[in-house]
């Protein structure tokens, strides 16, 4: 594996052997291999570890295995111990993302502090695939079914070449110790419900399914440059930019043969989301005047452009809602529903608000 290990780095230009790079490693079977690859060359690198306290005394033992392997090998070693449950719920998220906003805000603050080149994950084929299935019972577009990339900016994923099972055989043949983590074997988490359910009713219709949709996924990231490549030739033609302003030139975006994607493509870089976006590209023919918001952005749709500009840090956490809104997504989920007064009941929970609506005033 070692071979194919170094000669995916090199195919897939990840880094150069003078790089620093900081392995993040939790202690499970995926990591400790990359680990022991790492070992096995003559990189520079280092070892970081998040406990998120989510699995009680586990937790606290993966962070102690982790610790003493490292230190037996003289690598250096990072860790933060996090309230994973107290963020989720104080910011309306998932465990699952809270977990993952945590980890890898962290992991570029240890980068950026200790001068490391890139952050290596142990993301691998499986991971790819599992990505793949979850972005796919999204709303998603092409970059959503390209799934996870082997580069992208400082992070890097050497184990993308090779799969669970093999990871699973080179512990073995090479007596790696790794932290089994219980989660992995149950359905709770969506990408276990993938992995245990979804997988196998695919592999027992087409033994070759997983490799057939990494050539698929291949093919789409191909199809993802080209797309990219024309969005950004469109952009040249309709946009402007100066230091706080973004302008959108309204007749030269409907001129495009998809305006509405091209649209949402400009949007996106300022935290607008698709719905929004939509709504945006509903009003162009409106008169002037409406605003749209996302959680930093605010624009205003004029007579011939439409203007992007930051919110003032005083106007950051204010949250815009229109008569006809449904769903919001940020600062959260929200899901709003009109009763007629003979219908309505009052509803003790602390989820939901009942108000007038005769004494809204929207926005």
């Amino acid at each position: 594996m070692f071979n194919r290990f170094f000669e995916n780095i090199k195919k897939n230009r990840l880094f150069e052997p003078h790089h620093k790079i900081l392995l993040a490693v939790s202690g499970g079977i995926d990591s400790m291999v990359m680990l022991n690859l790492f070992e096995k060359s003559n990189f520079n690198y280092g070892v970081v570890h998040c406990n998120f306290q989510l699995r009680g005394a586990d937790s606290d033992k993966d962070e102690d295995f982790v610790r003493q392997h490292v230190l037996v090998h003289g690598t250096p070693f990072f860790f933060n111990r996090f309230e994973t449950e107290e963020y989720a719920d104080l910011n309306g998220i998932s465990i699952e993302m809270a977990a993952r906003e945590l980890r890898y805000r962290y992991f570029e603050q240890i980068r950026a502090e200790n001068n490391f080149d890139f952050i290596a994950t142990a993301h691998h084929l499986d991971d790819l695939l599992e990505t793949f299935f979850l972005n796919l019972t999204r709303k998603t577009g092409i970059r959503g079914l390209t799934g996870i990339k082997e580069k992208s900016g400082q992070l890097i994923r050497p184990m993308l070449f090779t799969n669970r099972k093999e990871i699973e055989d080179f512990a073995r043949e090479s007596f790696i110790s790794f932290r089994e983590d219980r989660t992995n074997s149950e359905v709770v988490y969506q990408r276990n419900f993938i992995r245990h359910r979804i997988f196998p009713l695919f592999l027992s219709m087409n033994p070759a399914f997983d490799s057939n949709l990494a050539e698929t996924i291949k093919n789409l990231r191909e199809t993802e440059e080209v797309y990219t490549f024309f969005i950004e030739k469109e952009k040249e033609k309709i946009i402007s930019q100066s230091e706080n302003e973004l302008s959108v030139e309204i007749e030269e975006l409907l001129k495009s043969p998809f305006p509405d994607t091209l649209l949402f493509e400009i949007l996106s870089a300022f935290n607008f989301n698709p719905k929004i976006s939509t709504q945006v590209f509903q009003s162009l023919l409106n008169p002037p005047g409406k605003q749209f918001f996302s959680k930093s952005h605010r624009l205003v749709k004029d007579r011939k452009y439409l203007f992007v500009t930051p919110l003032p840090d005083s106007e950051k956490r204010i949250f815009y809602i229109e008569e006809d809104d449904l769903e919001l997504f940020a600062p959260f989920d929200l899901t709003i529903e009109k009763v007629g007064a003979d219908n309505f009941q009052l509803v003790k929970d602390k989820n939901i608000a009942c108000v007038s609506f005769d004494k809204l005033d929207f926005p």
